[in-house]
């Protein structure tokens, strides 16, 4: 029979295969999370990035800006409000601080600023007419419904926007919808993450 080995020599015995850990692996654990937390406070308006970047040294500075370019470009949505708009401005103003190849990085910017501005625009009033289509249906759905167990909407009036399954329909549509535009959002932002 085979030797029973304790977990604990199980991992040993991984650990041993994995092998020493090179200069770069110990610098990018230990300056990722620094520009991590960087970018967190940049995005709070806490702190301007240059002159936080010129604390490090050049082995460090490749680290620390890939771990601020990493928080940034995860903090790039939709357009949605006021504030998402400014996070959004601001999290671009960092990504082309903190990325060597500016020409690249202001064409997928840009390439984001369109898919933006086709939400803002076409993706509302899309998101309009298809409330009111669905609204409309379910209106519609509600009163067959009431016709067919023999009722009459004499007087009743069901407010359609509240009933749980019109909210869970609309989620779906505008998650549908929505998704559209993530997408095309996330390759962008996956081309972005790749570039220095």
């Amino acid at each position: 029979m085979g030797e029973i080995k304790s977990a604990r020599e199980i991992a040993m015995e991984k650990i041993d295969k994995i092998g020493e850990a090179t200069e770069d692996e110990r610098l990018e654990w230990k300056f990722l999370p620094e520009g991590e937390k960087l970018a967190a406070k940049y995005l709070k308006n806490d702190i301007q990035l240059v002159p936080e970047l010129g604390k490090f040294d050049k082995k460090a500075v490749k680290f620390v800006t890939k771990g601020i370019s990493n928080i940034l470009i995860k903090n790039i949505t939709l357009p949605k409000d006021e504030i998402s708009k400014k996070s959004n401005k601001l999290a671009f103003d960092g990504i082309k601080t903190v990325k060597n190849d500016k020409t690249q990085v202001e064409e997928i910017l840009n390439q984001i600023r369109h898919i933006f501005t086709h939400y803002s625009d076409q993706g509302e009033k899309q998101t309009k007419q298809a409330y009111a289509a669905l609204k409309a249906d379910f209106q519609a759905k509600l009163e067959q419904a009431l016709r067919q167990q023999g009722g009459t909407m004499a007087g009743v009036r069901i407010d359609v926007e509240r009933q749980p399954q019109f909210l869970e329909e609309w989620r779906k549509v505008k998650i549908q919808l929505e998704g559209q535009y993530l997408k095309v959002l996330d390759e962008l932002k996956q081309a972005l993450e790749e570039l220095d």
